[in-house]
């Protein structure tokens, strides 16, 4: 980072992106949606505020994207094929590296389209997908082929009929945690990560005009915000613990509440209400501190 750094407060902002893309091959990317927890040990706090790093990383990137810089390529072609299964954020970085190599990398992918959960898991306020496709397609013009809509089910098969030299699995973990609630099934939950991917898919669910949003993450956040966007005028954020402890980043918190969302907190659910046979709310018991 120190090297990087040097170069761009001397203004070689290219040669500052070229040792920046040795580690990190989507830096418009991860200077957008990192929530850089690395600048709170930053030792400029002794003097003055931290060195803002994913702001100048997502300068950089967003410098090369506008004048298209190049990557530079490490070694010859090695003669080797590599199998990514997965074109998430792991899949493309992997995939990234070895082709830098010298390797021939083809990503199958099991979906529509590249990304992973950088496309279906954050929304397109904090990650324009312009952005996204411009640095998937420097990874594809280092020659790496992504094959879409194409599922793998047999590995061995699969690298003897595209006779790979190696396999490197990405696939994800695209799961959510279910919250324990008593006859949670009586009334209309969804859970973030579905949510946020089928708002991105198209298949927007119906939320109503009232929506209440469990949890104190940044995802939590993803959701209340993304929840408003679609229409919904009473939108909540109930949260377990205290505001200090949520685990969601203070300016995440803020800019939720920015857009008239507020923040509950000290609550957990604890049952569905219904009334003459109809949903009529969820039940919140008070969080005691001392329990």
């Amino acid at each position: 980072i120190q090297a990087w750094l040097a170069h761009a407060q001397q203004g070689q902002l290219e040669q500052a992106w070229q040792v920046l893309m040795d580690d990190n091959p989507m830096p418009a990317v991860h200077g957008r949606v990192c929530y850089h927890p690395c600048e709170d040990a930053c030792n400029r706090t002794r003097i003055d505020t931290t060195v803002s790093i994913h702001a100048v990383e997502r300068f950089l990137g967003d410098e090369a994207l506008a004048h298209d810089w190049r990557v530079r390529t490490l070694n010859a072609p090695s003669g080797k094929r590599v199998l990514i299964v997965g074109a998430g954020p792991s899949g493309l970085s992997a995939a990234y590296h070895l082709a830098r190599l010298g390797h021939s990398v083809e990503i199958h992918e099991a979906g529509p389209l590249a990304g992973g959960m950088m496309h279906f898991g954050i929304p397109k306020y904090r990650l324009p997908r312009d952005i996204l496709g411009a640095e998937i397609r420097r990874i594809e013009d280092l020659g790496v082929k992504i094959v879409l809509n194409h599922k793998v089910v047999d590995l061995l098969a699969e690298q003897k009929a595209g006779g790979f030299d190696a396999m490197f699995i990405a696939v994800g973990a695209h799961l959510s945690k279910r919250t324990d609630i008593p006859a949670r099934d009586a009334g209309k939950m969804l859970d973030a990560v579905s949510f946020l991917r089928d708002v991105e898919a198209g298949a927007v669910p119906k939320l109503g005009r009232r929506v209440a949003i469990y949890g104190g993450g940044n995802t939590a956040m993803d959701c209340c915000r993304t929840s408003r966007r679609l229409g919904g005028e009473d939108v909540k954020v109930i949260v377990r613990s205290g505001f200090e402890e949520m685990k969601a980043s203070p300016w995440e918190k803020e800019d939720a509440m920015h857009e008239d969302i507020p923040i509950i907190n000290m609550r957990v659910p604890k049952a569905f209400t219904h009334e003459g046979g109809r949903l009529t709310g969820v039940l919140f018991e008070v969080v005691d501190r001392k329990s």
